[in-house]
């Protein structure tokens, strides 16, 4: 996952095969963003990335030649990667960010918000529509009872995560926990990737438990 200080502008590449559906994200984004390159598939996207180097990369789950988790596979260690996806699915959430995504917003984000998002995007933080929030506290849960309720969140995260859940932004989230944006950005960096490990033991488990190899 890249952490960079961009400038007043966002470079974007976007990618989506759908052409109409690009040119109505371009619209939304605004002046803050100049959009350097777009893509129809994946092989394409990858290609534009490497070509123009972007401070941010706007692209769907579900697109040809592999889609956005070839993407975030193949580019996400050097560039900042925001799934725009209709999906909401616990395991599409989970796959993006295991590839390498440090986004996943849906595409009914209103305008301002997606723009507020994609910026922070843009410096590193990880961001994800609020609504999913709930349904990653839920997963967690799931994992809690399935240990025999181990709590694999701190005190803390699950605080955060609750935030997060009713559409706070970082900002709002460190004022009223009285913690700076940082460490709330950090919080929810560590809550995906605790996710991702959570559910990854699981499998392990499940395959020992059933002789899969």
């Amino acid at each position: 996952m890249a952490v960079k200080s961009v400038g007043s502008h966002i470079r974007v590449v976007l990618c989506d095969d759908h052409p109409i559906w690009r040119s109505g994200v371009r619209a939304d984004l605004g002046d803050n963003f100049h959009v350097v390159g777009e893509a129809g598939d994946a092989d394409e996207a990858i290609a534009a990335i490497n070509s123009h180097k972007p401070d941010l990369v706007v692209c769907d789950l579900h697109m040809p030649n592999g889609g956005g988790i070839k993407v975030a596979k193949e580019c996400g260690a050097d560039t900042n990667i925001v799934m725009l996806t209709v999906s909401e699915s616990e395991r599409d959430l989970l796959d993006a960010v295991a590839a390498g995504a440090n986004g996943y917003l849906i595409k009914s984000t209103p305008p301002d918000e997606l723009r507020n998002r994609l910026w922070s995007a843009a410096q590193g933080e990880p961001v994800f529509s609020a609504s999913l929030a709930g349904l990653v506290l839920g997963e967690f849960r799931k994992i809690s009872k399935a240990t025999g309720g181990t709590q694999p969140l701190s005190d803390r995260e699950r605080e955060v995560l609750q935030h997060v859940a009713r559409g706070h932004t970082y900002r709002e989230i460190g004022e009223d926990l009285y913690i700076s944006a940082k460490t709330v950005e950090n919080h929810v960096r560590n809550i995906l990737k605790k996710l991702h490990l959570s559910r990854k033991q699981e499998l392990i488990r499940y395959a020992v438990e059933h002789n899969i190899e």
